[in-house]
């Protein structure tokens, strides 16, 4: 009798405790305009919470981390010959305007350029994204810019640089980002994505304005947690996520260092790799505890602060990371 009710007091007292640290996780709904988390250890979901009017099967706008999405379709176009590699130069791509603009420097930014933010042009995010969204042609406005630094140079963050890599995408498939994507990425993944902005030219913004939902967020997570595999399909090669994660620059702005348009930064005793949105959208992929996290916020309530930022990952490392070490999963199936 008294094992019995040892076991059952220690069974009570370790759901008591799962209770109180999933209670404690409601806490990030206070940080920003947050309005989902979802945790998922070992394939299985821990975690899964929402506010508002979102589902987890609803799209919602993942702003800037819709770049994670765009450098897994230039991986992909690679890897099915459509482009060279990530050495091949712009100028292959854009031989109209540099016939109208020569400038040998600009032509010879490569697509690895584009996808560290090392192209060295002036940004048209920040103070520019106004003018640039608002122009007749959006790839011209990109190329027109100056130089800021030289390329492969320091990191110049700027959505125009990854619209770029979106427009060339389509010209070296034949097909528009979107069909691309839904053929090679999201089709076999089962994801079906909301809204997506495109430029006058028709093109579809790279790098911004996708709407994906917190559940398909997860699978892409996946997808970069199983280097490339997803649904037993390798969607995308192993190296190319590899070198995804490397890391080729350094934020001028945060303590974030850059990949092929993946973020990374230690938190805690973890390395975190994570795609990221404007207003407190994430995808977060932590390695060595198998886990991934989705993170989406309602942009409709956003004051446009990014103080929210750091409230996240101290968040992350003082109670997300340790309900995910401590919370156990059946991988028996």
């Amino acid at each position: 009798m008294k094992l019995v009710l040892t076991f059952l007091f220690l069974t009570l007292f370790i759901d008591d405790g799962i209770a109180f640290q999933q209670d404690s996780l409601d806490e990030i709904f206070n940080i920003g305009t947050v309005q989902s988390l979802v945790i998922q250890k070992n394939d299985q979901i821990i975690y899964e919470e929402y506010r508002g009017s979102i589902e987890g099967d609803e799209p919602t706008n993942i702003k800037s981390a819709s770049k994670s999405i765009i450098s897994l379709l230039v991986g992909i176009a690679i890897d099915k010959g459509f482009i060279e590699g990530v050495d091949q130069t712009i100028g292959d791509f854009f031989p109209e305007y540099f016939e109208e603009n020569p400038d040998s420097a600009k032509a010879a930014i490569t697509i690895r350029d584009l996808l560290t933010m090392r192209s060295g042009l002036e940004t048209t995010s920040f103070r520019n994204y106004g003018r640039w969204v608002m122009s007749s042609n959006w790839v011209e406005f990109t190329l027109d810019q100056p130089f800021a630094e030289q390329p492969g140079g320091r990191m110049v963050y700027s959505t125009g640089t990854s619209h770029l890599l979106s427009v060339i995408l389509t010209k070296a498939t034949g097909m528009s980002t979107r069909a691309f994507a839904n053929e090679y990425l999201f089709g076999p993944m089962d994801i079906r994505i909301g809204g997506w902005d495109r430029d006058p030219q028709g093109y579809y913004m790279g790098g911004n304005n996708l709407a994906v939902a917190p559940l398909d967020l997860l699978k892409i997570g996946e997808l970069m947690m199983n280097v490339g595999e997803y649904g037993g399909q390798q969607l995308i090669s192993k190296d190319w996520i590899m070198e995804s994660v490397q890391v080729y620059t350094r934020s001028n702005f945060n303590p974030y260092n850059y990949g092929y348009m993946w973020w990374r930064r230690p938190v805690g005793n973890y390395q975190i790799f994570f795609a990221w949105g404007n207003g407190g959208q994430y995808i977060m992929i932590l390695p060595e505890l198998d886990a991934i996290i989705s993170i989406t916020s309602d942009l409709g309530r956003s004051t446009g602060s990014r103080r929210y930022q750091d409230r996240i990952f101290d968040f992350l490392r003082d109670t997300m990371i340790p309900f995910i070490e401590e919370t156990g999963v059946d991988t028996s199936s």
